[in-house]
Parts: C-alpha cells; sequence; structure tokens
C-alpha cells in the first residue's frame, strides 16, 4: 500500500527519535560571524561574543519551534565545529582539514573533499563540563526536548590511525581508547546530571567504509578496514554501556559535509550487518541525499526494535525536495522496514563549520519547514 494511503502509526513519538528531525548545525546569521571576526582580531570582548551568540541561539530556538520540532539545538552557534571544539576541550587534540577541496565533481553538488586529519598531541582527559552550559541555556530558553551533538569516539584514530596516536601522546594504542571511554562516559553524566536526555553521536567512520577510495587509504597506512569497524563497534558499545541509562542516544552516519562538499562515495552494505545488530544503537540517522548513499537494500539487516531516520533532505543544494518523490522514496525504504519504526531529516547538518553550505536561510528554514510538513502528512505529528 502506498504512504499516501497508509494510516498513521499509533506509536506517537513522544521520545527521541521524533518524526521530524534535523542533525544539529544550523547556518550562523551574518550578524554572529561579523562579531566573531572582530573578536578574532581583537576588536570585541569574550562578553560581547557571548550576548552575540545569545541573541542569535534564542533567534533559532525561536525558528525550530515555530516550524514544528519537538526539540531544539542551538545550531552551534558558539563553535566553529563540534567536533574541533569538542576534542580540543579534551586535550591538545584537533581534528581539521590540511588543503583545499579536489576539484572533482558529484552531479553538480559538489566534490570530495581533502580529508581531515587528527593532531593527537596530548593524552585524551576530560576535566570539566564540555556542554553542559549549552544545556542549560536551552532549557532556560525552550520547553522542548534540548539535543546535543558529540563526534564519534572513534573519530580521532580513523583520521590518524595508530601513527597518529603513537607521534607524540602514546605509546599504547589501547590507553587512547581507554582515555576515549572514560572521557566520553564522565562527559554523557555531566550531560545527564542538568537535564540532557538525547544526545546525538555524529559518527565520521562507519558511512565511509562504503567506499574504495576509502579503505585503500586505510590500507595504505597499513589499517585493515574490516577489522576497524569491529573495533570501532566494541569501543562505541563500550560508551554506550557506560552511557545514563535514561539518556536517548542515536547515531548519525557521515559522509561528510563541509561548504557543500562531501569525503566519501559509497553505500551501507559493506557496514550494514554488524552496524545494524552488533552496534547497541537503537536509532540511526542515515544519509540518503544522493545516489552516493547507494539503494535501501541494506535496512533489511535493521532489527525490528531499532529505527531510521533517513535522511532524504539535502542540505548541500538549493533545490527544494518534491514530496511526490519524497513519499516514492519512503515507500521503497518501507520494504525493509516498516514505516512506524522511520522518520525524516536533511542528511546532514547545514554548517558543520561554522561558514556553512552554499545555501541561503530562506532555503534552510524551508527545508526545515518541509521536513515537519512531510512528518504530519505521513505519521499525523513531528
Amino acid at each position: 500500500m502506498n504512504v499516501r494511503t497508509r494510516v498513521a502509526s499509533n506509536t506517537m513519538a513522544s521520545k527521541p527519535p521524533f518524526r521530524a528531525e534535523h542533525i544539529g548545525s544550523l547556518l550562523r546569521p551574518p550578524e554572529l560571524m561579523r562579531k566573531r571576526a572582530l573578536f578574532a582580531r581583537g576588536k570585541i570582548s569574550q562578553i560581547e561574543l557571548t550576548i552575540a551568540e545569545d541573541e542569535a541561539i534564542c533567534g533559532v530556538i525561536e525558528m525550530q519551534e515555530q516550524i514544528g520540532f519537538k526539540f531544539v539545538t542551538d545550531g552551534e552557534f558558539r563553535r566553529r565545529s563540534y567536533h574541533s571544539f569538542f576534542y580540543g576541550e579534551l586535550g591538545n587534540l584537533r581534528i581539521d582539514t590540511i588543503g583545499g577541496v579536489n576539484a572533482v565533481g558529484a552531479n553538480g553538488e559538489g566534490g570530495r573533499g581533502a580529508q581531515p586529519m587528527a593532531i593527537i598531541d596530548s593524552r585524551v582527559q576530560w576535566t570539566h563540563p564540555i556542554h553542559a552550559g549549552d544545556v542549560t541555556f536551552l532549557k532556560t530558553h525552550s520547553d522542548r526536548w534540548p539535543k546535543i551533538t558529540v563526534p564519534g569516539p572513534c573519530a580521532l584514530h580513523f583520521r590518524g590511525g595508530d601513527t597518529a596516536v603513537r607521534a607524540s601522546a602514546y605509546r599504547d594504542v589501547e590507553q587512547l581508547w581507554s582515555d576515549i571511554v572514560e572521557a566520553f562516559t564522565r562527559e554523557l553524566h555531566s550531560l545527564a546530571e542538568v537535564g540532557c536526555r538525547y544526545v546525538q553521536i555524529d559518527e565520521t567512520a562507519f558511512a565511509k567504509f562504503g567506499d574504495p577510495d576509502v579503505r585503500a587509504s586505510l590500507a595504505a597506512r597499513g589499517d585493515d578496514w574490516s577489522a576497524l569497524i569491529d573495533k570501532y563497534i566494541a569501543v562505541t558499545n563500550q560508551v554506550l554501556a557506560a552511557a545514563p541509562k535514561e539518556m536517548y542516544i542515536g547515531m548519525h552516519l557521515c559522509r561528510g559535509n563541509r561548504g557543500g562538499h562531501w569525503h566519501a562515495d559509497g553505500g551501507y552494505e559493506e557496514v550494514a550487518e554488524r552496524l545494524f545488530n552488533a552496534l547497541a544503537i537503537p536509532f540511526y540517522f542515515l544519509e540518503y541525499d544522493t545516489p552516493r548513499a547507494g539503494s535501501f537494500t541494506p535496512l533489511r539487516f535493521v532489527p525490528k526494535d531499532k529505527m531510521v531516520v533517513l535522511g532524504l533532505v539535502s542540505t548541500k543544494t538549493l533545490e527544494l525536495e518534491d514530496k511526490g518523490v519524497l513519499k516514492r522514496r519512503l515507500d521503497d525504504a518501507t520494504k525493509f522496514v516498516s514505516l512506524d519504526r522511520l522518520a525524516i531529516s536533511p542528511q546532514c547538518g547545514f554548517a558543520s563549520v561554522d561558514t556553512g553550505n552554499p545555501v541561503t536561510a530562506e532555503t534552510q528554514n524551508r527545508k526545515l519547514e518541509l521536513v515537519c510538513e512531510f512528518a504530519r502528512e505521513i505519521w499525523g505529528e513531528t
């Protein structure tokens, strides 16, 4: 039966994941970017910058509420990028792009960007709450669920391998894993202490294993990509097992999203069985906005007790998706996962780094409206 004539599910989404989702980062307002540039040049104080951030975040909270989302994020407005900020708070650590973007296009949607690299110049150590203040601000200004995004616990290793780990800070790679599990565990508990119950892990490794070029680059540095999957699942499961029991934790699988460019090309087939079964994540945000993501066939491995948020709306293009096309794609997905276990979102954030993707604020907001409109039409709720 076509989704257009289906009766909405009786399972109402009163807890994450919601029927209408977005990944978290949003386009920074031009005035905030201007203030950030002034701060970088020493022209304004930290207090003045914080006031500008507060005002911008209040504006984006209102926008999300008006559109109809059941949760709110701060758009990552206090950070250049969520991953660089987070790991920087855990030590002298950095994940960033070195160099520009390759000139190879992908159906008019940007090219393959230069792969970020990890710099590990200290041990990983949690010394203070990283996002507790962000949660408190969201809770002060909204009655919706505050949603916080953290990078994947395996991102440092994926972006540098054993060589980067051992370059200066570690002799034993297993010590890195122990430090990471402890740091993530302490951060998740600090979030729970201030009332955060919704966390999204933004994992940059698993989806990229489907790309032959990525697998080749891993082999060139001495890594067996299949063995890495097992290791990364084991480490992530340790973090999940130690997380607060009342916390809803989902995982976004990212293929790269920087200025409209991407880092990987390939579907989920290579990783699907282990990803959906061995990994103890209850729901997944999967990028399905372009043919690079492959078909929905890998969803056949999703257990019946897990949910999938389909990233069908692109944050990289100005064109607004057609609802008819979205409904046909949703129909295709229901061949493998029942409608009551599905939801919809953009495939990634609109601004994984503060300079954002090549879309306008008007386009961003219209796409977010589309997600909520579509959810209401299909499931009767957002």
